[in-house]
């Protein structure tokens, strides 16, 4: 029997199957579809203190091999959800959490995570470091090592449970703000979230986005998250464990994810197209693994590089 089950910075999950933040919600609506006890963990929807209605509509845009979107971080503040939503999940979900933290200031993503420290469910902090800073201009956390290194340093001041950052692939070095994050005390980072891209109309000649730009996320991404996991991995993979994200859709996606450097995957926009993709995966991954000579998926986490 294959040994599905992975650790992460100190967390145990059975498998190394995460559906990702944005395409899950806090579970509700998946666990009417399957029982979530079947998931390694999941990363609930991006949380800020405040509760926020979203972008204006549209905020969705097909594109091929994938789709964009431009929701805002829509959700009801860190108050609400701990108050509702992470009792709920108790009840439809009993494994650790991956809660996913966004922020304005870095005094806004050390109070959202200091306020998680005695919710139990939510065993890791996964911080959303694409969101812009009010102070600098909206200029994005996470696109300078700086930056990045400033909000890790604020939040594990704040709390002892395990910080993964998540990274944008927006910059010219996600190696470099990978390292600084590394330097800064992160005890693992996830990568990637969605690349910056925009739709017209033809006919109206007018961006399809009321917000003009917005994430782009499926199928068409994979080849750049798995180069940019091997990249962060070559740089801090000895030191700290890594989350791949990024067109994961099948079991062989997160095998090849892992072999890259990933401990663990996170699927995101296969949710979206099919409610049971993760539990698909899930369920293919003992096949995969026994006709690949796999006996402990964990020993996969950068096999594909050069001892």
């Amino acid at each position: 029997m294959v040994d599905l089950s992975v650790n992460l910075a100190g967390v145990t999950m059975k498998n190394p199957i995460i559906p990702a933040s944005g395409t899950f919600g806090y579970g509700r609506e998946f666990a009417e579809w399957y029982d979530l006890d079947i998931l390694g963990s999941f990363s609930w929807k991006g949380t800020t203190a405040q509760p926020r209605t979203g972008n204006s509509q549209p905020r969705i845009a097909e594109a091929p091999a994938g789709m964009l979107n431009a929701v805002g971080l829509q959700n009801p503040g860190i108050d609400a959800v701990i108050a509702e939503e992470v009792p709920n999940i108790a009840r439809i979900f009993h494994g650790p959490v991956i809660a996913n933290i966004g922020g304005f200031s870095l005094e806004e993503y050390a109070e959202n995570c200091r306020k998680l420290e005695d919710v139990v469910q939510a065993a890791i902090l996964e911080v959303n470091i694409s969101c812009p800073n009010v102070h600098a201009g909206g200029k994005n956390f996470g696109s300078d090592p700086e930056s990045a290194a400033a909000v890790t340093r604020a939040v594990k001041a704040v709390t002892k449970k395990p910080v993964f950052l998540k990274l944008s692939p927006n910059v010219t070095d996600i190696a470099g703000i990978a390292r600084a994050c590394a330097d800064a005390g992160a005890d693992g980072l996830c990568l990637i979230n969605t690349l910056l891209g925009m739709r017209i109309g033809l006919k109206d000649r007018r961006p399809v986005l009321a917000n003009r730009t917005g994430g782009l996320s499926g199928p068409a991404v994979f080849p750049v998250a798995l180069r940019m996991v091997w990249d962060v991995y070559e740089a801090v993979g000895k030191d700290l464990p890594i989350i791949g994200c990024g067109g994961v859709s099948s079991a062989r996606d997160a095998i090849e994810m892992m072999l890259a450097g990933a401990s663990a995957v996170e699927v995101g926009a296969a949710n979206l197209r099919d409610p049971y993709a993760c539990k698909k995966i899930i369920e293919d991954l003992p096949a995969v693994c026994e006709e690949l000579g796999i006996d402990k998926i964990s020993d996969l986490t950068g096999g594909a590089h050069d001892d």
